[in-house]
């Protein structure tokens, strides 16, 4: 039987549409059912193999690929999903679902389960997994949009004030197009439009914009060129830094006392999780006795035997 490469009919887009079902061969009308003798309802989950006696359903099949699935369509029922995926796909998991169950009843007839390999790495699997689990119910429901929020209110009530700026730029390769382009914005050309045809940078796609940024965030000839300006105005002469040669617009100045909430969101969590993490770690630490023992110093070497030198060979002549 042939075989498909299953993670890459998965990814290509090999699904139907969600909502499309698949065309199932063309039957012979079933008589319709009776009022005493009513249609048995499906079976949500039925039986597609036996094992040695053991049964593979649908929903172990599905199972199998639900990490190649698109996220779209990790929660459509098992029975759906079925119609949805193409044939070979199909048999692939199903024939993968059977191979696997076939090694395990193998596994169990060879006692593997009782080899002392066996035995250590289930003993680390379930230690990992007892340890995350601890984590995971300790850390995440502390974790709220509530928390995060105050949590950045402090911060930022405990951050200085720093002034940002929002500038634009056009970035060109010599001085001499940069005097150009400043005497074209004197005269009346849009900033934005000469960005987008003259700048190299790929700020220059959105007209040169840069967003707001901090003095520290530049470099220093930039930032002192930008931060010398006040919104509206245009830098009277090029400047140049190590990428080029730069015509600069401020189109704003604030104060702040760093990102807002939206902004910062993502950074926030992760610096929680890890405090968090390390918070119920020493937690943990702290409720258990600890006894820390010395290794035993490793025995000295002796030196092997001495091996002789056999003398050089006696030169040709």
């Amino acid at each position: 039987m042939a075989r498909f490469p299953l993670a890459a009919l998965l990814l290509a887009g090999t699904f139907l549409a969600p909502g499309v079902h698949a065309q199932a061969p063309a039957r012979p009308p079933a008589a319709p059912p009776t009022a005493a003798t009513p249609a048995p309802a499906a079976d949500p989950n039925p039986v597609l193999a036996r094992v040695d006696g053991q049964e593979i359903r649908l929903e172990e099949v599905i199972a199998a690929a639900a990490e190649a699935m698109p996220a779209e369509l990790r929660n459509v029922p098992p029975q759906v999903l079925r119609t949805m995926l193409p044939p070979e796909v199909f048999n692939q998991l199903l024939d993968r679902a059977i191979s696997d169950r076939a090694m395990v009843i193998a596994a169990r007839r060879a006692n593997v389960q009782d080899d002392p390999e066996f035995r250590a790495r289930m003993r680390a699997f379930e230690e990992n997994a007892l340890r995350d689990t601890l984590l995971r119910r300790e850390v995440l429901p502390r974790l709220t949009d509530e928390a995060l929020r105050a949590r950045h209110a402090r911060d930022q009530a405990a951050a200085p004030e720093q002034e940002e700026v929002r500038a634009r730029h056009i970035l060109v390769a010599n001085e001499a197009d940069a005097r150009a382009i400043i005497t074209q914005i004197q005269g009346g050309a849009n900033f934005e439009e000469v960005a987008r045809s003259r700048s190299t940078d790929p700020a220059g796609r959105n007209g040169g914009d840069l967003g707001f940024f901090a003095r520290g965030d530049m470099v220093p000839e930039f930032a002192n060129a930008a931060f010398a300006l006040q919104p509206g105005q245009l830098s009277p002469n090029p400047v140049r830094t190590q990428f080029g040669w730069h015509v600069i617009r401020v189109e704003e100045r604030r104060t702040t006392r760093g990102p807002a909430f939206e902004e910062a969101r993502d950074t926030l969590r992760q610096r929680m999780i890890e405090e968090e993490v390390n918070a119920v770690i020493e937690r943990v630490r702290a409720a258990t006795t600890i006894e820390r023992v010395e290794a035993p110093a490793a025995p000295a070497t002796p030196p092997g035997p001495i091996q002789a030198v056999p003398p050089p060979p006696p030169a040709r002549r």
